[in-house]
């Protein structure tokens, strides 16, 4: 017995000396990395030159063509790519995530609760990288501070490139991956489905003009987004962050949204969009998203694929700097069932050529590979169609396919390898860097990429941007149904003092409306506040996706039904995709749906504080058998909806509806 004691101790003691052996090595090597690269860094001197003020980014003491804002960008990108390595250009060509420090640090190491894999001066000095998304930041000073101090190691690398940084949406209610649940101090709107709800191009105009504002006060300068997808596929997991399933809808949207963000051209005070996922990733089979191997296939039973390209169109006329295609295969489309970014037809022959795009064309991310940290892969990568690739192969297929840049992934060596073996020509690589170069030009990043984070204070989150929030909040509300009484009275709006009992409602806000109660047989009215339904799935991040069926499931449905029997009910339904209630619609005596609000924006419409204008952006199907039925690329088109597109009450005229069958 003391035999096996004295095993099992050394074998503990063998794996506790593994483990303290591999920590340290860890933090000695990302040490070692970091000195290395800071010591080729070097402080770029302001110089002047009759009377012009210039940063002399390549330190040779004069003033170059690149460094000089009176010249033309075309001669400037020229200029400053005549004098990269090769290296240096292919690091433009990649677009991975970064990671922020809770006071604002730049991070050295790995933090995988940032979604970030390696160190940032590796990315910067070694890799030369120099785009980087954000997920998780800190308030608005730290990450203005932190923007600044990343600027200044990329002014301080050889010919001081600077860095473009790029967000999701980051002023709606929900986004996993950069909401406000993981920091920031951003005005609060409804979801990109909401703005759609308004129908009011204006006022998407101007919420795209504060958000700007907002995020290049901080430093962020490409948005990735607006998604001009179409939501005909009622399941899809993203249909929160489209404008509808209309097309016409969606164009008009998302023209307004883009311009908001650019402007009439891109400059200084600009946030480029990133318009997505090319050509419409909507019609996903069965709507399972292709984040997913099981979601990978783009489905057309109606032939309907051009329909899915209006709104695209409209972003383009409008001036789109950049486009990202989708994962999914777009079955049966083209000759080579493969991804969109590694479908040439898709990109050179359809973006390209037919569309007459010359911008910047990014992948969606992890699509060479998945996301690894220390040689474990985290996440798996999204290369459908190309399985039998290997990750050099699957580069080369998508540079072949006319894209720029690589989204996720840092795979630099690879590239250099195909170069240097003459699979890719260096001309090739020019093209794409010159894209990436000129849009770092248009947007001022050469002449002053740095923010003043005092400034950045005042202006995110700023009283009159939340606001306007609070505003369009409301507008976004759709009354969907409003019971008539016997005495020809509507059930909405509520009269103030009742006593209401509610769910899913702060009740301390629900008491500046009325008296609270606990107890539902006290309550003359309940009001309810509902998530669309979905089906739970396993892993870290499909949990986050609400996908399968859109029905409530027992014993849920009964709970809610058992309120309505026992006391006249008000359902507020956040509708991320469309619901399948029809019994809750039958039993409710108001029913609202909305895209992300905060309870005094629903309640102002439960109480009359505020009338209702919205419409729905898309139908609500009658059953999970219609939803079954239907085909994924074609709008409106479930038997029998409960509510049809267009659908909308007020209180000024509660037979007011814009229900139609297409518009």
């Amino acid at each position: 017995m003391k035999k096996i004691w004295r095993v099992l101790l050394y074998a503990v003691l063998g794996i506790a000396g593994l483990v303290i052996l591999g920590f340290a090595y860890f933090h000695i090597s990302y040490a070692i990395k970091n000195s290395r690269a800071k010591s080729r860094l070097a402080e770029k001197p302001v110089l002047e030159e009759n009377g012009f003020r210039y940063r002399d980014l390549n330190n040779n003491g004069s003033l170059d063509v690149y460094e000089d804002s009176r010249q033309a960008v075309e001669a400037r990108v020229s200029d400053v790519l005549a004098q990269m390595t090769i290296e240096e250009k292919v690091g433009l060509m990649w677009h991975p995530p970064i990671g922020v420090g809770d006071e604002g640090e730049i991070l050295g190491k790995p933090s995988p609760t940032r979604f970030f894999f390696s160190s940032t001066y590796d990315y910067l000095i070694n890799k030369k990288l120099r785009t980087f998304n954000l997920f998780q930041v800190p308030e608005t000073r730290f990450l203005a501070q932190w923007h600044n101090n990343l600027q200044k190691i990329a002014e301080q690398d050889r010919l001081g490139i600077p860095v473009t940084i790029s967000s999701d949406p980051r002023h709606g209610t929900w986004n996993f991956l950069a909401s406000d649940m993981l920091g920031g101090d951003w005005s609060e709107w409804p979801e990109p489905i909401g703005l759609a709800a308004t129908n009011d191009s204006l006022l998407v105009f101007q919420f795209a003009r504060i958000a700007r504002t907002e995020l290049r006060s901080v430093g962020i300068s490409t948005a990735l987004h607006p998604m001009a997808d179409l939501a005909t596929e009622p399941r899809w997991a993203r249909i929160n962050g489209t404008f509808g399933e209309d097309a016409d809808l969606a164009a008009k949207i998302t023209a307004a949204y883009v311009l908001g963000f650019q402007g009439e051209r891109l400059g200084q005070n600009s946030v480029a969009t990133m318009v997505k996922h090319w050509p419409g990733g909507g019609p996903q089979r069965n709507g399972w998203d292709a984040h997913f191997r099981y979601g990978a296939e783009q489905y057309y039973p109606g032939d309907n694929f051009d329909y899915h390209l209006r709104p695209f169109e409209a972003a383009f006329e409008a001036g789109a700097a950049m486009v990202m295609p989708y994962y999914g295969i777009p079955l049966g489309q083209t000759s080579q069932d493969v991804g969109m970014s590694f479908n040439k037809e898709i990109i050179q022959g359809l973006l390209r050529e037919r569309y007459g795009f010359h911008g910047l064309v990014c992948t969606d991310w992890g699509i060479v590979e998945g996301f690894k940290m220390l040689g474990f892969e985290i996440f798996e990568g999204t290369g459908w169609g190309v399985d039998d690739l290997s990750v050099k192969e699957r580069v080369k297929k998508v540079i072949d396919a006319g894209a720029d840049q690589f989204g996720g992934n840092t795979n630099t060596e690879e590239l250099l390898e195909l170069i240097e073996e003459g699979s890719i020509s260096e001309g090739r690589i020019d093209e794409s860097a010159r894209r990436i170069l000129r849009t770092k030009f248009q947007l001022g990043l050469f002449d002053d990429p740095y923010v003043d984070a005092e400034e950045a204070v005042g202006i995110v989150g700023s009283e009159e941007h939340m606001e306007m929030g609070r505003l369009v909040q409301r507008k976004s509300i759709v009354l969907l149904k409003n019971e008539m009484r016997a005495d020809s009275s509507y059930a909405l709006p509520l009269a103030r003092g009742l006593n209401i009992y509610v769910e899913n409602i702060d009740q301390e806000t629900a008491s500046d409306y009325a008296n609270v109660v606990d107890d539902l047989d006290e309550a003359d009215v309940a009001v309810l506040r509902l998530q669309a339904p979905w089906e739970p799935r396993e892993g870290m991040i499909e949990g986050f996706f609400h996908q399968g069926d859109l029905d409530f499931k027992e014993p849920e449905l009964s709970r809610i039904l058992d309120i309505t029997q026992r006391v006249p009910t008000i359902v507020a339904i956040y509708l991320d995709r469309p619901a399948v209630i029809p019994e809750i619609v039958e039993r409710a005596v108001g029913l609202l749906g909305e895209f992300g609000a905060s309870d005094d924006a629903v309640l102002d419409i439960v109480f009359g504080e505020f009338n209702p204008t919205a419409r729905l952006p898309f139908e609500l199907p009658s059953s999970m058998e219609a939803v079954e039925n239907q085909f994924e690329d074609v709008p409106y088109d479930s038997k029998d909806p409960v509510f049809k597109f267009g659908h909308g009450l007020s209180y000024e005229t509660e037979s007011d509806s814009l229900a139609t069958e297409g518009s």
